[in-house]
């Protein structure tokens, strides 16, 4: 047998549910429960091995990883896995408190003749896990709840699309408390599709862009932030790599990802291999200074784990993943960056698109859009993308607002998702290439 640097056991008991709502039918109803538990190990050579078992846990313990933990760890593992394996099978959410909500939500699509089709989902998601390193054993629970709304409107045989999304990591009832604009979520995404059916064409060519804070981070996220993370920064596939220390942004940009961020779609107490969740900064005032890390690079590259490594389930290998990632607030009132504008475009929402992590090139679609003529806001339009590069756009940034926003998302990597958000204040781009349509 190979020396082993690291070893962990995670055991995950999970149960979720999820809803699709169209109109008059349910689409779409899925419950259920699951328990796995499963043994990571890290050789000298850096070679990331891992076995899993859905049942037979005792016997898993006794057979697999007896080896690699003291004795009196394993028996406090063991009795915890057991606790939770014979523990009431009762689901944590409320199948009629999730239908009462979601039929407030269908009632409050605007019964316009615009209106041609809803979709509401509804997704929510307890995991209570157990994690053994070589230290210690610790407990944590996590609860997760998401709501999103897709409303389709027609006008003269076009059609346009409004979109919202809302999420938090707390329990069903605590979310729907916590934030009234749950209750608005219909009326949002039926107002921005309804929007869009008046809107014109956007303009193509190189101007100033202003991302709003309600535009939710997904830049930063996408075409900054997977290069931060260590398996990327550590190996030479960032364009951040060796960069330690080096002014790469603006000196407005400084750039935080933070798990610690109570109630955030992508906060944590400890991360999935044991260790405290931390609050990183990793671009302070344009200087680079940190990747996010978890125990394997963490080892293989002589850091310490700064509490990122993140996986979707038992089935998987940790890795380091992003967690709440955000743009700090500046010093620019939002009306200001308004003001500052002779003609451009201000970005409201942003849509899908596709990033090149190792260079961060990036094109993105503008779901909801504004003209912007001598700092005023003149119309909606569409059909507008962004096309340039992260880092790039990080170091051209000269105005930073006051406000700060976060969306929710599901984060893809290695084929393994993750619930993150992504944040930022409002931000100025003087120049960037806005691909619309040339007149």
């Amino acid at each position: 047998m190979k020396k082993i640097l690291s070893a962990d056991l995670y055991f995950e008991k999970s149960q979720f549910l999820r809803i699709v709502l169209e109109p008059d039918r349910v689409d779409e109803i899925s419950s259920g429960e699951e328990a796995g538990l499963s043994l990571r190990t890290i050789d000298k050579d850096f070679k990331n091995s891992l076995q899993y078992v859905t049942n037979h846990f005792e016997e898993f313990l006794k057979e697999k990883a007896k080896d690699f933990f003291k004795k009196e760890l394993l028996l406090s593992f063991a009795e915890s896995i057991k606790n939770f394996d014979h523990s009431s099978k009762g689901e944590p959410f409320s199948l009629n408190r999730a239908f009462n909500f979601l039929e407030e939500l269908e009632k409050r699509v605007p019964k316009l003749p615009e209106i041609k089709h809803y979709r509401i989902l509804l997704s929510a998601l307890n995991k209570k896990i157990v994690i053994l390193n070589e230290e210690e054993v610790k407990k944590t629970e996590r609860n997760y709840f998401r709501v999103a709304v897709l409303v389709v409107a027609e006008e003269k045989g076009k059609l346009e699309r409004g979109y919202e999304v809302l999420g938090y990591s707390l329990p069903m009832d605590e979310a729907l408390s916590f934030d009234s604009r749950f209750y608005e979520l219909s009326e949002r995404a039926s107002r921005l599709a309804r929007l869009m059916l008046s809107a014109r064409k956007a303009p193509a060519g190189v101007m100033p862009v202003i991302l709003s804070g309600e535009a939710g981070g997904t830049m930063i996220h996408e075409a900054v932030g997977h290069g931060l993370e260590a398996d990327h920064a550590e190996e030479g596939l960032s364009v951040y790599s060796g960069r330690l220390g080096e002014k790469v942004a603006s000196s407005f940009i400084t750039v935080i990802d933070d798990p610690t961020l109570p109630h955030l779609y992508g906060s944590y107490e400890i991360d999935d291999e044991g260790s405290p969740a931390e609050r990183v900064i990793l671009i302070e005032k344009g200087v680079l200074k940190n990747f996010l890390y978890d125990r394997f690079t963490a080892l293989k590259f002589g850091k310490k784990s700064n509490g990122h490594g993140r996986r979707e389930s038992f089935r998987e290998l940790p890795i380091p993943r992003m967690a709440n990632t955000y743009i700090a607030q500046g010093p620019h009132s939002t009306e200001e960056i308004l003001k500052s504008i002779d003609k451009g475009l201000l970005v409201k929402k942003m849509g899908g698109g596709e990033v090149n992590p190792l260079t961060g090139d990036f094109v993105f679609e503008v779901r909801e859009g504004y003209y912007i003529e001598r700092g005023e806001i003149l119309y909606p339009v569409k059909g507008a993308t962004l096309v340039g590069n992260g880092p790039k756009v990080l170091e051209i940034i000269d105005m930073v607002g006051q406000d700060l926003h976060f969306d929710p998302g599901t984060c893809g990597k290695d084929g393994q998702a993750v619930p993150v958000s992504d944040g930022q204040p409002t931000l100025r781009i003087p120049e960037i290439t806005v691909a619309g349509v040339l007149e």
